[in-house]
């Protein structure tokens, strides 16, 4: 991820390598959204401002290195067209959701800036998600192979049915543990699962290999522990360091992980007087910031950030299917940096 590893020296090749890649991402994802419509150029510019760390394109391309010959030189012929234009896809899903997502939450910033849907309305917004789902499928089909259109398309649709069911348990204060999980699993670690792993079969020339599915689960675990990491930057960021509006998944009525923890363990009246409490968070600041306080103090904000510790470390244990390697290094190096970032 950009701007947030400290690499030792033997490290630095892969890392440059990784960011002349991200250029090149960057020039297929511009290149594949231009339009003959200025307003619809203006618009995708506008998104384009949403790149941040460029965790999923930046995967596809580890995934590719990590199963790369080790005698091969670590040099741009690496990374080849294909991983190109896949680690594009990916962001663009990715951006996507980002900005379905803000309409769903209302949201009025993101990467420090207005939202689209704070701009225009959320009916442009809705359809330049749409475009960006359109563009990233158009591109995909360009490959040789319908692998990874395939793969796409199912990751797509989980990625849907998992945000369907965090709708449909909006507002449920019994949403138990497995469900959140599996909310996780399917809106945010499918995609960043499937980054991995196709970064590694345009390497493998998409043959079935177990180091692929290995980085996979790689990238799905480490895909639950990055969610919950935004969940509890949500509850306790400051909005001018995360980069995006805070404190929504209360006011949606979404339950997560440190807040399902602190009612799991509270008795009847302590349960009774936090669900009062998280009622009144969702329209007051000051309460959110007692409920936050009440969760720090309960100690279920370091128990949210130890399962995200805990997952991380079962991330890692994947990577052992690979051969050592600078890039499997850096995967793993990365997987820390996903639970101690602030933003």
């Amino acid at each position: 991820m950009r701007g947030v590893l400290d690499l030792p020296a033997e490290l630095v090749p892969v890392q440059d390598l990784i960011l002349r890649s991200l250029h090149r991402v960057e020039q297929r994802f511009d290149a594949q959204l231009a339009s003959d419509l200025p307003p619809v150029t203006a618009m995708c510019a506008h998104v384009e401002r949403y790149r941040g760390k460029m965790l999923r394109p930046t995967l596809v391309v580890l995934g590719g290195l990590a199963v790369s010959d080790p005698a091969e030189p670590v040099d741009d012929r690496l990374v080849t067209d294909d991983h190109v234009t896949l680690a594009a896809v990916c962001e663009m899903v990715h951006m996507a959701t980002l900005v379905h997502d803000d309409v769903l939450d209302e949201a009025d910033v993101r990467r420090r800036g207005r939202t689209l849907n704070a701009l225009h309305g959320n009916e442009l917004a809705v359809i330049l998600g749409d475009y960006l789902i359109a563009g990233a499928y158009d591109l995909c089909s360009a490959l040789d192979t319908t692998l990874a259109a395939r793969m796409i398309g199912q990751t797509s649709m989980v990625m849907c049915a998992g945000e369907l069911l965090q709708l449909d348990r909006r507002e449920d204060w019994s949403l138990d543990r497995a469900t959140y999980f599996e909310i996780l699993d399917r809106k945010t670690a499918a995609l960043i699962g499937t980054a991995c792993e196709l970064g590694a079969l345009a390497t493998l020339g998409y043959r079935s290999d177990p180091r692929a599915d290995a980085l996979g689960r790689f990238g799905r675990t480490l895909g639950v522990a990055f969610q919950i990491q935004d969940d509890l930057l949500d509850l306790t960021g400051d909005e001018s360091v995360v980069g995006k509006s805070v404190g929504k998944d209360l006011e949606k009525g979404k339950l997560t992980l440190p807040v399902i923890i602190h009612l799991e363990q509270a008795d009847l009246h302590a349960r009774a007087r936090s669900l009062d409490l998280i009622e009144r968070a969702r329209t007051d600041p000051a309460s959110a910031a007692r409920l936050a306080q009440a969760m720090l103090e309960s100690g279920s904000i370091g128990a949210a950030r130890d399962e995200a510790e805990r997952l991380v470390d079962q991330a890692r244990t994947a990577l052992d299917a690979l051969d050592p390697s600078p890039a499997r290094t850096l995967m793993s190096l990365l997987a820390d940096a996903v639970v101690e970032r602030a933003f």
